[in-house]
């Protein structure tokens, strides 16, 4: 190497090599060791042979040791403490990479894309919340073998590819198979002495695989555990292992029924577990006698979901714990919560009730007991309401209403941004709030600071000058490598990014994008600022219209960036799979946020918090968390055009909603950007964790911070609490 060659200090090695201020690195030499160590024991692999994903696995494989001793650590002491447990309940965890900030080797690692998109991704950021707030938190969900597809663009036309994201195995993961738990279907209820039995039914076996979920800068690391189906012998598994998760995602069909009974019910069983063995719990036959559940049990159902966990925690409580019905009731409503995502009619699940008691007979059971119960003596002589309020709708075909029984069966209710949960108040359930005023809230989403802008910046201080140019430009040459697309780097980087859906507008966007060329094509010489348009997004593979939106912008952009007399004053880009990996190249290059769903349709949206955070500008309708971004940032700093609900109410099918056209002053935008940034504060994930602490889950963040341990894999306490504590 030259004099003059640019060696790296330890301390730069040291940071690329961390997570920072979560696993940080003290000794690059033992890393180095470790390193190594991994690459000949853990992958049997030399360095003549070794491919580049060998050394991506080595490294992980290296930082996840750096985890380990804070991970056991964590557990020891909320066994030690036994503070109320919160759980999680997703059916999608949207967590994109693990291992980030190491160079090159990290656009090895396939994005973890267990989830559709905003839901998936909100809970990501819930997980890296709750424990960087110290909250003795576990997410649970279901470890499907394929992700959300990966999508293709071929001829202009989506194409669907299975997403093998487990095709190398995950090196962040441990199994454990020592707590594999049998899942009951179909079969028959039988009644003894008065007690119902669920009998010969069919079983499946849920596996856990567990991963370590890190805090930021206060050693916790909690568990997101996810379960894997098992068969036994006897039984075919015709679900969850080939690809079928894929359709059944976006189909409703008796696939996606099964997998949300297999994650509450493993789940169940699991809390349940974890409750009877917590160190106090075992030594007292009181807090054993499920008294005390709801004071140490907080169980979150991230949208209808996992609102079988309402039946099924009753089934175990009445038919296997011997509690009586009133008991059991009171236990379940004061320990379950849910938060409602869409005021979407086609968006909220129903499952037909011949479905159920094919699939679970005894929860049909429970579910037309608990309708009865509720309807019961509430309102006599008022069948229509009766009627809108049921959980069973009676009309067409017989089904059961799924968004009813988690309200009923929840203490709290929450929508996830201010105009979202006056919606569902007013309208979506206005017959429940009425009923149950204290149940209903708001919990206003939120996004990790950690991924969405550290991961980006650093920890020091960033100087502001050349920091978004240098983003915009490493985003061109992606598009120029990917794509084979120039772009203007001068020119307004324009984002639109999220699933494709009619609400959500992709198609008010192509026509500005028409407007604009056509306003370029009519006089080729007036000024004009230059603008690269960016859509990206996946459409479910049954939604032909959202297929044919894909269509006309690839067609459109095809025209648009081939003709030579536009030039470099408008570019089309379709930003082909869309993803968190690729969200997170795209937010911090961004000039324009694209967020113009119809006022009243987007609950709240997180990706324009992600843009606000990294000092985009949003143009958007009073629409979601955008009218809480306009308060916190005032009017001057944000473009609000269209209509409000109310008026999308009163002139439905009518008018003609016009977008907003942007004059371009370069020291205006600038401090405009400065205030996006500044205001941002409110959409941080940590604050969305700690009122749904305070205000649902009864219980506090911590300041408390756990001591680092030695670079030593056996410096824990390996005492019988501690073992004990590892269940």
């Amino acid at each position: 190497m030259s004099s003059g060659a640019y060696v790296q200090s330890d301390v730069e090695k040291r940071k690329q090599i961390s997570i920072r201020g979560i696993a940080p690195v003290e000794n690059v030499s033992n890393i180095k060791k470790t390193f190594n160590r991994h690459l000949h024991y853990t992958l049997v692999k030399d360095r003549n042979v070794a491919t580049p994903r060998d050394y991506y696995y080595a490294l992980a494989h290296t930082v996840r040791d750096h985890l380990t001793g804070r991970w056991i650590r964590t557990q020891q002491h909320y066994y030690e403490k036994d503070p109320k447990r919160v759980y999680y309940l997703s059916l999608e965890f949207y967590m994109g990479r693990t291992l980030s900030n190491t160079m090159e080797l990290e656009e090895i690692e396939d994005d973890a894309g267990l989830g559709n998109g905003g839901l998936g991704r909100l809970a990501a950021c819930f997980l890296d919340s709750m424990a960087t707030l110290g909250l003795a938190a576990y997410g649970y969900g279901i470890r499907y073998d394929y992700g959300i597809f990966a999508q293709k663009i071929e001829n202009g036309w989506q194409v669907e590819e299975p997403d093998e994201w487990l095709r190398y195995g995950n090196p962040w993961e441990k199994a454990r198979p020592e707590y594999v738990l049998p899942i009951n279907f179909f079969g028959r209820v039988e009644e003894k002495d008065g007690k119902k039995k669920w009998v010969d039914t069919m079983v499946v076996f849920a596996m856990p695989y567990d991963s370590p979920i890190p805090g930021y800068g206060n050693n916790t690391v909690n568990t997101m555990r996810l379960w894997s189906a098992k068969a036994p012998n006897s039984f075919n598994l015709r679900f969850f292992n080939n690809g079928e998760y894929i359709n059944a995602f976006f189909e409703g069909k008796e696939l996606r029924l099964k997998q949300e009974y297999f994650l509450v019910a493993a789940t169940l069983q699991d809390i349940i577990r974890r409750f009877k063995s917590s160190r106090f719990g075992s030594r007292d036959p009181v807090r054993t006698s499920f008294e005390a559940f709801p004071e140490k049990v907080a169980i979150q159902l991230n949208d209808t979901h996992p609102a079988m966990a309402i039946p099924e925690l009753l089934r175990i409580l009445v038919d296997i714990e011997g509690i009586p019905w009133e008991r059991a009731w009171a236990i379940t409503v004061k320990s379950c919560a849910y938060t409602n995502h869409t005021v979407l009619p086609e968006a909220l699940e129903r499952w037909p009730t011949s479905l159920l008691e094919t699939l679970l007979p005894r929860h049909l059971q429970i579910m037309y007991y608990i309708n009865h119960l509720f309807l019961e003596k509430k309102f006599p002589g008022d069948e229509a309401r009766l009627r809108r309020m049921s959980i069973v709708e009676e009309y067409g075909e017989k089904k059961i209403n799924m968004a009813h029984l988690a309200i009923v069966g929840s203490h709290a209710i929450n929508g996830v941004a201010a105009i979202h949960s006056e919606i569902i108040k007013s309208n979506t359930f206005k017959d429940f709030y009425e009923m149950f005023p204290d149940r209903f809230q708001n919990k206003t989403n939120g996004i990790t600071p950690r991924r969405w802008l550290l991961l980006r910046l650093g920890d020091g201080p960033v100087p502001a000058e050349g920091a978004e140019a240098e983003n915009k430009m490493k985003l061109a040459e992606y598009i120029k490598t990917t794509y084979n697309i120039e772009v203007n780097l001068s020119s307004i980087f324009d984002i639109h990014v999220k699933r494709i859906h009619e609400y959500k507008r992709q198609l008010l966007n192509c026509m500005h994008i028409i407007h604009m060329y056509n306003e370029i094509k009519k006089d080729p010489n007036k000024a004009v600022v230059p603008r690269t348009i960016m859509i990206g997004g996946k459409a479910a593979p049954g939604y032909h219209m959202a297929k044919l939106i894909i269509k006309l912008i690839t067609q459109v952009g095809s025209v648009v960036n081939n003709d030579p007399i536009v030039g470099d004053k408008l570019k089309i880009v379709y930003l082909e799979n869309y993803r968190v990996s690729l969200a997170e190249k795209i937010m911090p290059a961004a000039d324009l946020s694209e967020q113009i769903s119809t006022a009243g349709t987007e609950a709240s949206g997180t990706g324009n918090m992600k843009f606000m955070l990294n000092g985009a500008l949003t143009i958007g309708t009073l629409d979601g968390a955008n009218v809480e971004m306009r308060e916190e940032m005032g009017d001057k700093n944000i473009f609000i055009f269209g209509m409000t609900v109310d008026e999308v109410e009163d002139l439905k099918k009518k008018g003609i909603i016009m977008r907003a056209m942007l004059r371009f002053n370069p020291l205006l935008w600038s401090k405009m950007c400065l205030h996006n940034i500044a205001s941002s504060g409110k959409f941080s994930s940590d604050r969305t964790i700690s009122e749904y602490a305070r205000d649902i889950w009864g219980t506090e963040p911590t300041e408390f911070k756990l001591p680092a341990p030695h670079e030593s894999p056996l410096e824990y306490n390996d005492s019988p609490d501690a073992a004990a504590a590892k269940k």
